[in-house]
């Protein structure tokens, strides 16, 4: 090996992606030391670096061309050593010249005087910030100051962050193309509106709100379902370039916020919202009008009070039928659709604001390639023949699903394209179903997750590749959405 040329040996490394295998190589030999180190583009590292600054130094002269770097602490203790300090992130900062991606995780001894330091990293484009509790907005705003060609922010559990300057500036700036804001308390869906003309090059925007026990129970207030929010421009701001949304748990009423956003969104292929309360059919409709691109949409719903009229009240999901006609009129592209139903009875069927006949509007006007019903307390085996006839459909997820049964099942075997199905909690559908899917012939994947008249010996050989699992509570906590996607 020694003796092949630098060139030679450099192009076989590229070749090889795993870190471990690279580790390996490059004990084998000084050559193999120095080439790889040249050509490490990313190094993760966390408990077990060693912090002096002479170590660090080191490190950073092995790795000359680093782009990326994540340092990640979770799940440290005392017992693992100090973790990396402002002096350790200075080192790097001033030393990995080439540096444009930056995660920083559970790291508790860095505050505002470190994350300072990266304004050295004049070529930095993304960074993320996922529990930092030591960081203020004013480490934040340093970075906005000092980094110029900053692109990509992620906030995530960063406790100390409440004041928008940082914002406000990135806002006047306008180099964001993606911001991320996770469960940071101090700062609420409407400090957004400062970002200004910031919005008109943001290409992603996900912001959720730190969430509170109570969230998911239907609260005192009660919201007007025929309240419009885009009857008038209320905030003067563009976002034609946003392509990715999601709002999850956040609060609507009685001020507008981040709701605005959605009548805004010309260019908008994804949409995720999750438990965002008091959005009503005139959202939804007014978001298909602007976004005829729209291919994804994940609607995760839980009940909520509504009136239109002073003397009477129901407690549904925030959309009706008339959200879905709107979709199925107005966006021809849409592809994959996602939807959630949290703390609705399958013997209330009303409080699911959706029909089973809205529903196969939507799913019969648009070419629908994977469909999520979760909790779809209105669809049953009459849908499932009808979905049996979709030409597009190719991945099938039910969880909670407890009207659909056998007979459902031979329906959706007959589905064209259907090459995936995911089933989870769905305690009506038994090994006689399940067989129906393996006389077709037809998937390539099948899951069977905690269907409690399903069993193991039931499933096998029905697709390609099968996955049983017996698990509640695995299964449970994805149907809740924790671990999921």
């Amino acid at each position: 090996m020694e003796d092949l040329p630098e060139a030679l040996v450099t192009e076989i490394l590229k070749r090889i992606t795993r870190t471990s295998d690279l580790n390996s190589l490059s004990l084998v030999s000084k050559q193999l030391y120095k080439i790889e180190g040249n050509q490490r583009g990313a190094i993760r590292v966390g408990s077990g670096l060693c912090t002096a600054t002479e170590a660090l130094t080191s490190l950073c002269a092995r790795f000359t061309n680093l782009q990326k770097l994540e340092i990640d602490y979770s799940g440290w203790i005392l017992e693992h050593g100090n973790q990396l300090d402002n002096k350790g992130l200075f080192v790097f900062s001033s030393h990995c010249s080439s540096l444009i991606d930056l995660t920083l995780s559970f790291c508790s001894y860095i505050d505002d005087s470190g994350l300072g330091c990266l304004a050295h990293c004049k070529k930095l484009v993304s960074l993320r910030l996922n529990s930092a509790p030591k960081i203020t907005s004013y480490g934040l705003l340093s970075v906005a100051v000092g980094c110029t060609s900053l692109s990509a922010l992620h906030l995530i559990d960063c406790e100390k962050i409440d004041s928008v300057e940082w914002l406000e500036y990135l806002g006047r700036d306008g180099s964001l193309e993606e911001l991320v804001v996770k469960n940071c308390k101090g700062i609420n869906h409407h400090d957004f509106l400062k970002f200004g003309s910031g919005w008109m090059k943001l290409q992603k925007f996900e912001f959720e709100r730190k969430r509170g026990i109570y969230d998911c129970v239907p609260g005192d207030v009660v919201y007007d379902s025929s309240y419009d929010a885009h009857s008038m421009d209320i905030y003067d701001f563009c976002c034609e370039s946003l392509k990715d949304l999601r709002l999850a748990h956040i609060k609507t009423w009685p001020e507008v916020g981040l709701r605005a956003v959605l009548g805004k969104c010309k260019a908008l292929e994804k949409l995720c919202l999750e438990y965002v309360q008091a959005l009503n059919d005139n959202d939804m409709i007014a978001l298909s009008r602007s976004c005829s691109n729209l291919k994804s949409i994940s609607l995760w719903l839980n009940l909520q009070r509504y009136s239109s009229d002073i003397s009477y009240c129901e407690t549904r999901t925030s959309f009706t039928d008339n959200s879905l006609y709107a979709l199925a009129l107005n966006c021809p592209m849409l592809q994959i659709v996602d939807l959630s139903f949290t703390g609705c009875a399958a013997d209330w069927p009303s409080e699911i604001g959706f029909t089973q006949q809205g529903f196969l509007v939507l799913i019969q006007s648009c070419p629908i390639r994977v469909l999520v019903l979760n909790t779809a307390n209105f669809f049953d085996d009459e849908g499932m023949k009808a979905l049996s006839s979709s030409p597009y459909l190719e991945i099938l997820e039910l969880i909670l699903c407890e009207a659909v049964t056998d007979a459902g099942m031979c329906f959706i075997g007959q589905t064209p394209r259907l090459s995936n199905l995911k089933l989870r909690l769905c305690h009506e559908v038994t090994d006689v179903g399940v067989s129906e899917l393996g006389h077709a012939r037809k998937l390539e994947s099948l899951v069977i997750e905690c269907c409690s008249k399903v069993s193991l010996q039931g499933a096998r050989g029905v697709a390609k590749s099968v996955h049983y699992s017996s698990n509640f509570s695995d299964a449970l906590m994805k149907a809740i959405g924790i671990g999921v996607y």
